[in-house]
C-alpha cells in the first residue's frame, strides 16, 4: 500500500475517532441504523452504476435503510477506489468491486493509491459477465481455429474499450496462449470499439457479452467463443475458448465480475451481516430478471470465497500484464 494512503488514511480515521468519542463503537448488533451508500468508481449511466442503483434498490428493501448510490470517477476508476479505501470504516461506506480495481488495474498501474488487499474487505461477489470472441459478419472465420490459421500470416488486429481493460487483457492473454501475433487498438470505449469492428476496422474483439449480444443476434457480428470456462446462458450455442481444442486454451478464463467490499478494518460482523444480506438480494426474482437481461451469471457465496477470488484474479491478471508489457503511470 502507498505510503501516501496509509497517511491519508491515518488522518481519515484519526479525525473519525476524536469524534466518534462520544459515540458507541459501531458493532453488528447495531447495524445497520442509518443510510448506507456505494461507491461506484465510474460516471453515472454505465454498466457498474446500473448494477450499483439494482443492488442499492433491493439492498435497501432488504435492510429497511436507505441505500443511495454515489459516483466517484476519474484516473481509471483508481481515484473512486481510493476514496472508498479510506472511508471510515463503520460498514455504512459500501464499495463497488470489479475486475479492474481488484484485478488489473493492481497489475497495470505503476503507482496506485490503494491495496487491493490491505484495503479493503470482501463481502459478496454478485455476478460475473463473459466477454466473447467476436468478428465481423464479412470475415471468413467461422471458429477460432479458423482465425488463428488467417492470423497465422499476420497483419490482424484486435479492438478493445481501451488499455488495461478486460477487453484489452482477453485478447492479450489470447495472444500469449496461442502466440499469435495482433495488434491491439484500443478505443475510448465499446461505444466505439464495437462500430470498428462492425466496420471491418479491427479484426476481432474480445467484447463484453452486453455489449456485443445485440449484434450477435443481429448477425452483424459472428461470435467464436466465450472467454468463460463454461457456456454463457445467454449464448448456450457458443463453445469456450477452454474447450476450442487449441492448445494453449485449455482452461481459459476472462469475464468481467463485479462484487461488493468495504474497508479492511470494517467489524467482521457487519461484513457477514451485510453478506447474508446481499446473498438474498440476489437470490430475488427482481435481481434474476436483471441478471438475464445482461447476460450475466449471477455468483453470490462467502466473504471468505470471494477473498479467494480476488487473490485468484491479481495473480492471473499480473501474469498477462507481465507477459503482455503493459503499463499505465
Amino acid at each position: 500500500m502507498a505510503t501516501s494512503l496509509k497517511n491519508m488514511k491515518a488522518a481519515v480515521l484519526g479525525l473519525a475517532a476524536a469524534a466518534a468519542l462520544a459515540l458507541p463503537a459501531v458493532a453488528a448488533d447495531g447495524w445497520p441504523s442509518k443510510r448506507l451508500t456505494i461507491i461506484v468508481p465510474y460516471s453515472a449511466g454505465g454498466a457498474t452504476d446500473v448494477l450499483a442503483r439494482q443492488v442499492a434498490e433491493l439492498l435497501g428493501n432488504d435492510l429497511d435503510e436507505t441505500v443511495t448510490v454515489e459516483n466517484r470517477p476519474g484516473a481509471g476508476a483508481t481515484l473512486g477506489t481510493t476514496q472508498a479505501a479510506i472511508a471510515r470504516p463503520d460498514g455504512y461506506t459500501l464499495f463497488m468491486g470489479q475486475v479492474s480495481s481488484h484485478g488489473i488495474a493492481p497489475a497495470v498501474y505503476k503507482n496506485l493509491q490503494y491495496d487491493p488487499i490491505e484495503d479493503f474487505s470482501p463481502v459478496t461477489l454478485l455476478i460475473s459477465i463473459p466477454n466473447v470472441m467476436v468478428v465481423n459478419q464479412e470475415s471468413s472465420a467461422t471458429s477460432v481455429a479458423e482465425f488463428i490459421t488467417m492470423a497465422r500470416d499476420g497483419g490482424m488486429t484486435f479492438g478493445s474499450s481501451g488499455v488495461g481493460s478486460s477487453i484489452h487483457l482477453s485478447g492479450e492473454m489470447f495472444k500469449s496462449r496461442t502466440g499469435l501475433e495482433l495488434t491491439h487498438v484500443p478505443f475510448r470505449g465499446s461505444g466505439e470499439a464495437v462500430p470498428a469492428l462492425l466496420a471491418g476496422d479491427v479484426d476481432v474483439m474480445f467484447d463484453n457479452l452486453p455489449s456485443a449480444i445485440p449484434h450477435i443476434q443481429s448477425g452483424a457480428l459472428r461470435a467464436l467463443a466465450v472467454t468463460t470456462p463454461e457456456p454463457a446462458e445467454a449464448l448456450p450455442e457458443v463453445g469456450t475458448l477452454s474447450e476450442s481444442g487449441i492448445d494453449g486454451l485449455e482452461g481459459f478464463a476472462a469475464r468481467s465480475w463485479f462484487g461488493i467490499l468495504v474497508q479492511d478494518d470494517v467489524d467482521p460482523g457487519i461484513v457477514a451481516k451485510l453478506s447474508d444480506a446481499l446473498n438474498r438480494v440476489i437470490a430475488t426474482p427482481e435481481f434474476e430478471a436483471f441478471a438475464e437481461t445482461r447476460g450475466a451469471q449471477i455468483e453470490g457465496g462467502t466473504p471468505q470465497a470471494f477473498a479467494s477470488f480476488i487473490d485468484e484474479e491479481l495473480e492471473k491478471w499480473r501474469v498477462v500484464v507481465d507477459e503482455a508489457g503493459v503499463s499505465v503511470e
